[in-house]
């Protein structure tokens, strides 16, 4: 199966690629249709082998016509159980008017919609709305999207889930969740970006043949980092390195009862390859995070004015794991508001920065939906109704790089955006954040520039917990992902 490309565009950006295919370079609309109905039919075929009872369920327009491609198929394949429409196949036009007429011809049967699913329904195929939807589902569709939903068989979704939004990834009114989603020509945002990557499910692709540089008019929305970017992400090191070579990490957190944090940032920098890590902690919080990881170097802080020896020492700082919202807390924040080293800053650093906005080139926020609302003065929802809008407000509002945490993490710099489609929902744990956030600093420790940093560490983060999870996701904690993370940078 075709490998996912790199660049993610808008709804409007793919659909002059087809154009593009058709108009300049003489592939016929119903070849490129022809194309993307065998491959969604192999796709699933692939997962489910012993598909035998295949129900294709299909609205109007060229969404539909991709469903009757797919149905002829499994038809002559003796596969198909029923198809089933909600719009007139009389109403079709164009190409996928001709693919309705084809498998007509070769005795094909529709049946309209009556408010079910056949019960010996094996796999759906939803070819019922496309890319193109703008309001809210309504009525029979939605009715035919409950009904998907709620069967057991698993459901492969044409292009989107049908009420899905391309570009958005908001659900408008109600979505198919499906199981894999098949799509072509380009990847949409909407596959990314808000409801997204909770119901799309597996994601194939196939760009149909159409040629490279009909896509290049257009610029991506997003960037894409996976697990095939995996190999060589730091180089090989020399047979003379030292410790010194590779950085001095210096964590700022572990307040009162809180020492875990720090601890977790602190070890995640170790096994990045980070050549010495140091925490300042308050003095109550040293006794436990010596004991954590002997190889950490700890001292205890009693003020902001006792970390100018240690900031001075450090080539990056990790700011805020554990650091609570003390007096103890804001002392430290004000004596790190406006260091001039690079830092990663996580948890109540970015508090204290939702209270005290400022601007930094060289600094990396991590912000989770939460905490990126504080930033902004808004609401967790707002942020994740409109994830990209936020990543760029926050790169706006305090420049440097901005990681916008969860399902998919975004990045961005000011220059690109990239999600990561790596990683787990077993990753939704305690202590995963403080993880990440030692990760990037011991990269940033070893020379790599902050932005490389932060999209390089979300991606070995995401991939080390994805291989701490092959035994299961629940019950996953963060500290799973140490042996895991020492063997992503050294694959």
């Amino acid at each position: 199966m075709s490998e996912l490309p790199a660049k993610i565009y808008s709804v409007s950006a793919v659909r002059h690629f087809d154009r593009c295919a058709i108009e300049r370079e003489g592939i016929a609309g119903a070849t490129l249709m022809s194309r993307a109905g065998a491959y969604a039919y192999r796709s699933l075929l692939a997962a489910w082998p012993d598909v035998s009872a295949c129900v294709v369920v299909c609205g109007g327009g060229n969404n539909a016509g991709d469903g009757y491609v797919i149905a002829r198929l499994a038809m002559a394949d003796q596969r198909l159980s029923r198809v089933i429409a909600l719009s007139d196949p009389a109403s079709l036009t164009g190409d996928a008017a001709t693919a309705y007429e084809a498998y007509v011809n070769d005795g094909g049967r529709v049946d309209d919609w009556n408010g079910d699913l056949p019960g010996n329904a094996d796999l759906i195929v939803d070819a019922l709305l496309g890319s193109g939807l703008e309001r809210a589902v309504e009525g029979r569709f939605a009715e035919a999207v409950a009904a998907i939903n709620a069967s057991k068989a698993p459901t492969v979704a044409i292009d989107l889930p049908s009420g899905l939004h391309g570009d958005s990834g908001e659900v408008m009114g109600c979505a198919v969740a499906a199981d894999m989603t098949v799509t072509f020509v380009g990847l949409k945002s909407g596959l990314y970006l808000g409801q997204g990557p909770a119901l799309c499910g597996e994601l194939r692709y196939s760009g149909l043949d159409i040629p490279p540089h009909c896509r290049d008019s257009h610029k991506p929305v997003l960037h894409r980092v996976g697990r095939e970017h995996a190999e060589g992400l730091l180089p090989p090191r020399r047979a003379d390195a030292h410790k010194g070579d590779f950085g001095h990490v210096l964590v700022v957190g572990g307040g009162p009862g809180m020492p875990g944090a720090a601890g977790l940032c602190a070890e995640a920098a170790l096994r990045t390859g980070a050549g010495r890590v140091t925490v300042a902690a308050h003095p109550d919080s040293v006794a436990a995070t010596v004991a954590s990881r002997p190889e950490i170097m700890v001292h205890g802080v009693e003020s902001g004015a006792d970390l100018a020896v240690l900031t001075e020492a450090a080539d990056v700082i990790a700011f805020g794991p554990g650091l609570g919202q003390s007096a103890w807390a804001r002392g430290l924040f004000d004596a790190l508001e406006n260091a001039d080293v690079p830092a990663v800053w996580d948890a109540d650093a970015l508090n204290g920065l939702a209270a005290r906005p400022s601007q930094g080139a060289v600094r990396v926020l991590t912000p989770h939906p939460g905490e990126a609302a504080r930033l902004l003065g808004t609401t967790p929802a707002d942020v994740q109704g409109d994830r990209l809008g936020s990543l760029t407000s926050l790169l706006e509002r305090f420049a440097g790089t901005v990681v916008l945490k969860g399902a998919r993490t975004l990045v961005g710099d000011g220059d690109r955006v990239q999600v990561c489609d790596a990683g787990n929902p077993g990753m939704a744990t305690a202590g995963m954040g403080d993880v990440l956030t030692g990760v990037i600093a011991g990269l940033m420790s070893q020379g790599m520039p902050a932005a490389a940093a932060a999209r390089t560490g979300v991606l070995v983060h995401a991939l080390a917990g994805d291989r701490a999870a092959a035994f299961g996701q629940r019950g996953l904690i963060a500290s799973d992902l140490f042996p895991e993370i020492r063997r992503v940078v050294n694959t």
